[in-house]
């Protein structure tokens, strides 16, 4: 119930907080701020909002990488309400032996990708 809680709370704080339109109360992401850089969750706030309102198209462009992020983290809860209701675990992505890893190696690969400076892969830039 906490972690149904939270998500509407954040979901309620970036529909109020509008991070498309600048000069909001939702901060910055600092590594775009000081380092001049697209971190990996750069654009997932906005994301977040353009999802809330069911534009997919736009939630992508912002971070295609946290879109899918959300889309597996609703999934893993999904999986566990279930496991809750039968009694026993339900396994999914989550317990995969190489889930880690591959978080990791997408995430990376994600980082490097939409900071080349040179097209297709500018247009990652947000």
């Amino acid at each position: 119930m906490l972690g149904v809680g939270a998500a509407a709370a954040v979901s309620a704080i970036v529909l109020v907080g509008d991070p498309t339109t600048p000069g909001g109360f939702l901060p910055p992401c600092p590594t775009k701020t000081f380092l001049h850089i697209d971190c990996p969750g750069c654009g997932s706030t906005r994301a977040l909002y353009s999802l809330l309102h069911g534009d997919i198209q736009a939630a992508l462009a912002y971070n295609a990488l946290g879109v899918i992020a959300m889309v597996l983290l609703v999934t893993a809860f999904v999986a566990h309400v279930i496991g809750l209701w039968r009694g026993r675990t339900v396994r999914s992505w989550q317990h995969w032996r190489y889930t880690p890893m591959i978080a990791l190696v997408a995430t990376s690969i994600w980082f490097v990708v939409r900071n080349l400076p040179f097209a297709p892969f500018s247009s990652l830039k947000v």
